[in-house]
């Protein structure tokens, strides 16, 4: 809080530089050579050992995934979802301390289709990854966007067990929410929400459970004041937590959702963890391409002034609640079709209809004052 006798007026003492000389923090022993925070700096050994037991602590309190259970990766290829792999490949190795025990596999979605990516440049994207996946020795799917407009109906519905709706397209089952063209692959949001359930629906097929994301820190940070900024604050809960069970059967998990890019870009090279990079659809864009990438470019620029942007924001995700129901309880008839998360209207209520009253009814209001006052 602001106080009276505060004094604002001194100066702001510079950014402090890392000296080759200054000793780890944690072990007082060895040369520093990473700084995460101002004041926190390790030796490689130390911040490998941080790394690894903060990803594993992620796991261990939540305590969702049980042993012997299959979780599906999904894995872009981006350094935030190889990062995640390579911790999961060193949790499972015979010299892990608190060896994880659950049997991973890779999922990867390849939006080449949407993007405008030729044939060649797909396969090689794709061959790049399987040299990456093979490696690991887990088992891994490659799919393709286009076959979103395959999948069953039964993939925007809840399940508690396989499902035995008839495999009817999953765009006719959507086709009285949105109308689908060309042009419904070339948005962030629609994009996302395809990938989404393409990643469900590939965990169903292949009898897996859990279903393990790769959005960290800082990915979250922006998706929430995104989210804000599309209407979605209702959903923050299920968009940005640890778990998201809006689809029953299959449980999202982010473990890597405290991890900041830069833990994580460090952490990738000094220990020569592989990544591929794809373009997207944001690749090569403004800032006002879209929302997404408006609100990335906010907060990266504020994160270099001011560090303790994004953990702001992150640490505010985690306080936020809804009034409405949670997406695991709520009936069918009372969820989005697209993103499977508890409406936030009342039943029969237009959203649109309802923002116009309440403007309505505020210029009501102003006119009303007006005419008082002049009067």
């Amino acid at each position: 809080m602001c106080q009276v006798d505060e004094n604002y007026h001194d100066d702001l003492d510079p950014a402090e530089m890392l000296n080759v000389s200054k000793k780890c923090i944690k072990c007082k022993e060895a040369s520093a050579a990473v700084v995460i925070r101002v004041g926190d700096t390790y030796c490689r050994g130390c911040f490998k050992e941080y790394f690894i037991h903060k990803f594993r602590a992620m796991l261990g309190k939540n305590r969702i995934i049980f042993p012997g259970e299959k979780v599906l990766l999904a894995v872009s290829g981006g350094p935030s979802s190889c990062s995640m792999l390579s911790q999961v490949q060193e949790g499972l190795s015979q010299t892990a301390h608190r060896k994880l025990r659950f049997l991973p596999g890779i999922v990867h979605i390849d939006e080449g289709g949407a993007v405008g990516h030729s044939m060649e440049e797909r396969q090689k994207a794709l061959a790049e990854l399987q040299t990456v996946f093979k490696a690991t020795g887990f088992p891994f799917y490659f799919v393709p966007l286009e076959k979103v407009l395959d999948l069953p109906s039964s993939v925007v519905a809840t399940a508690t067990a396989p499902s035995e709706h008839p495999a009817s397209a999953y765009k006719s089952a959507v086709n009285d929410f949105i109308h689908i063209d060309s042009s419904s692959f070339k948005t962030l949001t629609v994009c996302s929400l395809y990938r989404q359930h393409l990643l469900v629906d590939t965990a169903r097929t292949k009898g897996y459970s859990k279903l393990m994301l790769g959005d960290n820190c800082t990915r979250l940070a922006v998706k929430l004041l995104t989210s804000v900024s599309l209407g979605r604050g209702a959903q923050l809960a299920q968009d940005t937590g640890f778990s998201d069970s809006r689809y029953g059967d299959i449980i999202s998990v982010r473990p890597m959702r405290d991890f900041s890019t830069k833990e994580i870009a460090y952490y990738n090279h000094i220990f020569s963890v592989p990544s591929v990079f794809i373009p997207g659809l944001d690749t090569k864009t403004t800032n006002k391409a879209s929302i997404q990438h408006l609100t990335e470019s906010f907060v990266t620029k504020l994160q270099t002034d001011f560090p303790s942007t994004v953990s702001t924001i992150y640490r505010t995700s985690e306080k936020l609640q809804t009034a409405c129901r949670s997406s695991s309880t709520a009936d069918c008839c009372d969820r989005c079709l697209l993103c499977m998360c508890s409406l936030d209207t009342a039943p029969g209520e237009c959203v649109m209809e309802s923002t116009a009253s309440r403007i309505r009814n505020k210029e009501t209001h102003m006119y009303r004052y007006a005419f008082l006052t002049r009067s």
